[in-house]
């Protein structure tokens, strides 16, 4: 047997990234905590970095495999690779001011934020089982930590006990799944299952097991009914920073690890999977939508708000064709950048020992800052799928993918979802633009954040009226 040495150049930005947060966290350990902005200052570096090198890289029509087929660089993995980068250093640019005036201004959440990046981009390049699970574990176990990262907080430990024990089941079913796969194909290379199952005359029974497994674990680390019950606990225990990154960049790394698994590697049994979706789908659209009216915590609404908009994202996997997929792509990176504004303006109204986490603390906020109420407003309308915002084109997007598939009364019942989960969110406006302000404190939050948090804002309007370079982009990647 010989080794062949195997071409390092598609792995770059990975490797880059390890090195980078390993220096992040030896660094660290050197720097005074009242120079904790160092820290911050080599995150965003390291994040730069490795957009940079994600951009150096050419890649062909089909792709580029390396380290024996396990790892795969093409075009969908460069566009979401470059989102899931754009978010975290989003998050890190949010989070820097609410950390520093909570004494939670510390080299862990900034380390743990560089790992848990680097594993939604080894998820992102997976064409292999092994790698697909590596990268989903090495996100996850980074999540956990950082849920707990407020050690004073009893909201915060049972929020993080509750998601590692219930992450441990759904990685565990996952794995469970995985390995029948590989008992009745005799392989954990995706291409390779793939031509296992279309080369069979009827479906294996093994393999519809199995596939049972795997859509429960992908159903719990997307959020969606009924594996959603650690979302709302989890988002409201959590630190707010915490919070706006399991909220975001994940999200990124999920359409991933479902499009690699279902889509690469079992779309013969997309017709079993399907029927699964469907169900997932209806079933978060209405929890998402009518259990949110109830909440008076903003970061719980926004909780079951996410279990809705996972629902519209199954919808487009439902349709079962590129123009599907290409939505639900368009969808997952449009709710990115809604849900990074909406817990970026949570971060931008609370200051030192006071959590702006009710939907009455948004009262009278045009009163006192009127811009910030208006970016609100914004991501509100766009969370609704009012136009013209960026989120009224993801939901038309994926509601005619469901159309053109033949599931008409899939995509009613997702219209009345969203005219339901309006009220929700007009309820903010409403609160932020005819009620009176119960504080008058003004806004925390440094330049950096005001300024990427009004491009957040713009950017939601703004690709609202021009949505087709990115659209586009999605239809483009999609093999």
């Amino acid at each position: 047997m010989t080794f062949t040495t195997p071409d390092f150049l598609p792995a770059l930005p990975e490797m880059f990234l390890l090195g980078a947060a390993c220096v992040v966290l030896l660094a660290d350990l050197f720097i005074p905590g009242r120079n904790r902005s160092v820290t911050w200052l080599l995150s965003l570096v390291a994040l730069a970095g490795t957009a940079v090198c994600v951009l150096a890289l050419e890649v062909g029509e089909h792709g580029v495999m390396t380290f024996s087929n396990t790892f795969v660089l093409d075009q969908l993995a460069i566009l979401m690779k470059l989102a899931v980068l754009g978010a975290s250093a989003t998050v890190l640019i949010y989070s820097r001011h609410y950390l520093a005036a909570r004494d939670l201004h510390r080299g862990e959440f900034y380390t743990l934020t560089l790992f848990s990046t680097l594993g939604m981009l080894v998820i992102i390049s997976a064409p292999h089982l092994l790698t697909l699970y590596l990268g989903l574990e090495l996100m996850s176990l980074c999540l956990y930590a950082l849920v707990a990262l407020n050690r004073d907080s009893a909201v915060g430990a049972e929020a993080a006990m509750k998601y590692f024990v219930l992450g441990a089941i759904a990685s565990g079913l996952l794995l469970y799944g995985m390995s029948i796969v590989y008992g009745v194909t005799g392989s954990l290379q995706l291409d390779q299952i793939a031509a296992f199952m279309v080369a069979q005359e009827e479906r294996h029974l093994g393999l519809i097991l199995a596939l049972t497994f795997i859509v429960a674990g992908l159903a719990f680390k997307l959020g969606a009914v009924p594996f959603h019950m650690w979302l709302p606990d989890v988002y409201h225990g959590a630190p707010t920073p915490v919070t706006l990154l399991i909220g975001s960049a994940p999200k990124i790394a999920g359409f991933a690890l479902v499009f690699r698994l279902l889509v690469e590697g079992m779309e013969s049994l997309y017709v079993d999977w399907r029927d699964i979706f469907i169900v997932m789908s209806v079933l978060s659209l209405i929890a998402g939508s009518v259990v949110a009216i109830a909440q008076t915590n903003i970061k719980r609404m926004l909780a079951y708000s996410t279990i809705g908009h996972v629902g519209f994202l199954i919808m487009g996997f439902i349709a079962g064709s590129s123009e599907g997929y290409a939505a639900a792509l368009f969808y997952a990176l449009v709710y990115v950048l809604m849900a990074l504004g909406a817990f970026g303006m949570i971060l931008l109204l609370s200051r030192k020992d006071f959590e702006a986490d009710n939907l009455d603390d948004f009262r009278g906020l045009n009163q006192r800052s009127p811009w910030f109420a208006l970016v609100m407003l914004l991501i509100m309308f766009s969370m609704a799928g009012v136009p013209p915002t960026i989120g009224f084109h993801a939901k038309l997007a994926v509601l005619s993918a469901v159309v053109n598939a033949g599931f008409l009364w899939l995509a009613v019942v997702g219209v009345i979802a969203a005219i339901v989960s309006a009220f929700y969110y007009l309820r903010v406006v409403k609160l932020m633009y005819f009620d009176e302000p119960q504080d008058h404190a003004p806004l925390s939050g440094g330049v950096d954040m005001k300024a990427l948090l009004s491009a957040n804002g713009i950017a939601v309007l703004a690709l609202g009226l021009m949505p087709g370079a990115l659209l586009g982009a999605c239809i483009a990647v999609i093999p």
